[in-house]
């Protein structure tokens, strides 16, 4: 059986998320919400554009390329597609397919030209009703990737005609419906409003349909606990690492228990050793730790865990690490690149917000975006001439020089190396 998908939706109004819409009140952060979906185990989120004129298109494409470039999660583009141009739009702001509205007569011609223009596989159709596939039945299986059928009365109708994979809309947490949905051939997948709801257990929902045969992207263990080595009380110490920073957030065990419920659900789960019992992390706080991997070390008796932190707490005091104690500490040179250009950022940060007179970054603050745009351009003009150079060191000088100035550009529009290095990973 195919691999099937649970996809969430996001109803973007203004550049922000919204509950629906028929209801378009700010339903909470967007980035917030695409991290829910990120972390929960959601396969795909559809980004819906509610946009009324071009300035708000223009914003809500601005809102996907930040989740696009936050989140490693698939996204598929909708709503207020007019035009070739506006498919163009979606797929730079980071989508992987876009979804043209079956009910605009326009959609027949665009759908066409979409594939001749960029290819089957980033074409997605939604219908309420089999119009367009009436219409379009002769070339439609070989011009769109998926369909998103939102009224379930067309499915038989919809089957006899074409044979082409569709995601299914189904609003009601009914588990023994959606097994059987699921169970049919040609449905990839299912979104509604139960999936979008922020305390849907999607770990759970997918741990559940995979005990009842349905093929779900969920983590497949390549060891099993029988394959480690516990203490004589059994357990294994887990040291758990922020996926994104690389900082060590705390250190607790796991029993066997823990293990496979850690792998089940997606959320670290733990064995309290003076509680005597199961917890999983965040479930009282609301600091959540979501799975992105478990590594074995050489002896197979200790597990490296990298999560995703919610909230950025992992310690019971409220700080970000439960390791803050200096027991003792002696000054080094940091060598760690992404460790070095955020401490040069953050001091280029500090300038612009605390001016320091004397200094030469803020001379650069002071006299403007200009400026800086001029000695930009000069120091990369100095990298060309440096590299001429048989010798590494003038070069080395050059970028160096040339990476501060970028940096100073960066701070002046508010753009950190965190966001650099994301879009990079993308790419």
């Amino acid at each position: 059986m195919e691999q099937k998908n649970i996809v969430a939706t996001i109803y973007i109004k203004d550049g922000k998320a919204v509950n629906s819409p028929s209801d378009l009140s700010e339903r909470m952060d967007l980035l917030d919400l695409a991290g829910l979906y990120n972390d929960s185990g959601i396969d795909k989120i559809m980004c819906i554009d509610l946009s009324e004129n071009d300035e708000e298109h223009e914003k809500n494409l601005l809102a996907i390329r930040q989740i696009h470039r936050t989140f490693a999660i698939k996204i598929c583009g909708a709503g207020n597609i007019k035009r070739l141009e506006d498919v163009k739009k979606l797929l730079y702001a980071g989508c992987i397919e876009v979804i043209l509205n079956g009910s605009k007569a326009s959609t027949i011609r665009l759908v066409q030209e979409a594939k001749e223009r960029f290819g089957q596989e980033k074409i997605l159709v939604s219908i309420e009703n089999m119009d367009f596939v009436f219409k379009t039945k002769d070339f439609l299986p070989d011009t769109i990737h998926e369909l998103i059928v939102l009224n379930q009365d067309i499915l038989t109708s919809l089957e006899q005609i074409v044979d082409i994979p569709y995601i299914l809309k189904q609003d009601e947490d009914d588990f023994d419906k959606v097994v059987k949905l699921l169970s049919s051939k040609n449905i990839r997948g299912i979104c509604g409003e139960f999936i979008d709801r922020e305390d849907v257990d999607i770990m759970q929902w997918k741990a559940s349909l995979s005990e009842r045969g349905i093929r779900m992207d969920n983590f497949e263990a390549a060891l099993s606990w029988a394959d480690l080595k516990p203490d004589a009380n059994g357990l294994v110490p887990v040291i758990a690492q922020d996926y994104q920073t690389g900082a060590v957030l705390m250190l607790a065990y796991m029993n066997e228990e823990a293990f496979n419920t850690t792998i089940r659900i997606g959320k670290m789960t733990y064995w309290s050793r003076s509680r005597n019992e199961l917890w999983t992390k965040g479930m009282t706080s609301g600091h959540l730790q979501y799975v992105k991997s478990l590594t074995a070390d050489c002896d197979f008796d200790t597990i490296l865990a990298k999560v995703s932190q919610v909230g950025g707490i992992a310690c019971h005091t409220g700080r970000p690490s439960c390791f803050f104690n200096d027991i003792v500490k002696k000054e080094y040179v940091e060598r760690n690149p992404q460790k070095v250009f955020d401490d040069v950022y953050a001091v280029i940060k500090d300038r612009k917000e605390h001016p320091k007179s004397g200094s030469y970054t803020n001379y650069l603050f002071d006299k403007g975006l200009d400026k800086i745009l001029k000695k930009v351009g000069e120091e990369a003009t100095e990298i060309v001439i440096a590299a001429k150079n048989p010798e590494p060191e003038e070069l080395i000088y050059e970028v160096s020089d040339f990476l501060y100035h970028c940096m100073v550009l960066m701070a002046e529009k508010n753009v950190t190396w965190e966001d650099i290095t994301r879009e990079l990973a993308q790419r």
